[in-house]
């Protein structure tokens, strides 16, 4: 049978290193250069790194809320778009549900979800108020916001934002194509891992090292269970207690 005049056929070949390169220089990537540049300013101040406050979930305008609102939107859902062109890339090689961002088992997702922000989560609060006694880090303000009616439903939404984009992007993604690259599995953990610490080295040293355990720990977990889901649902977990503790808990105490 002939092909039908005017059709073109277009052959999709996948370049998984510069697919690597692409999603993580407009997304996570970038943000760990921008890191480092922060971690250099902050460590050539001439203020210790844990007399400095790194702020985040800042309101932009605090005195018009509804602009301010817009604004928040607007940083939720523009850092998702890294992640959906990866899932695409995924998508055009035949391998999106592979990575396991799905809802085909809602029940052994939460149950690992919980499990290991259990694990990691009271571990973590231990090593950032060490880290911030031995003077390796920054007093880390979690949540920065006005209070008004979409306070919590913003904070809500980063951190959503988080776990959808760093998870899909450094374990998902970044392993299906690390591996079609032949990396071996202890390379792709450490690889990512080590650039999950370094877009935190904002908030200083600490960070680096809290979030490339974490990374490690996320990445043994996700060869072995082969899914995403849990580790998004940890991941938004951390956050929301990280962001809506801090809120509520910051005005009553000087622990951050």
């Amino acid at each position: 049978m002939s092909e039908a005049p005017g059709l073109v056929t277009v052959e999709v070949r996948q370049r998984p290193a510069l697919e690597i390169l692409l999603v993580l220089g407009i997304s996570l990537g970038q943000s760990a250069v921008y890191s480092i540049l922060s971690l250099i300013e902050k460590v050539t101040r001439n203020v210790a790194l844990n007399e400095q406050t790194t702020s985040l979930n800042n309101a932009v305008v605090p005195d018009r809320p509804w602009l301010d609102l817009a604004y928040q939107i607007a940083g939720i859902v523009f850092p998702v778009v890294p992640a959906l062109l990866a899932l695409y890339l995924l998508h055009l090689a035949g391998q999106r549900r592979s990575i396991g961002f799905d809802l085909r088992a809602p029940g052994r997702d939460l149950a690992w979800g919980f499990g290991l922000a259990a694990g990691i989560g009271i571990p973590g609060l231990a090593f950032y108020f060490a880290a911030r006694a031995l003077g390796l880090n920054t007093n880390v303000a979690a949540a920065n916001l006005t209070q008004n009616w979409w306070t919590v439903p913003v904070l809500v939404g980063y951190a959503l934002m988080n776990g959808v984009l760093e998870e899909i992007v450094m374990i998902g993604f970044f392993f299906n194509r690390a591996a079609a690259l032949a990396w071996r599995p202890w390379l792709i953990v450490v690889a990512s891992a080590v650039i999950r610490g370094g877009y935190h080295l904002y908030q200083g040293f600490g960070g680096f090292v809290g979030n490339l355990v974490m990374g490690l720990v996320f990445g043994l977990v996700y060869l072995r269970i082969k899914r995403v889901m849990p580790l998004v649902v940890t991941h938004v977990i951390l956050d929301l207690v990280a962001f809506l503790g801090y809120a509520l808990v910051a005005p009553y105490t000087d622990w951050f």
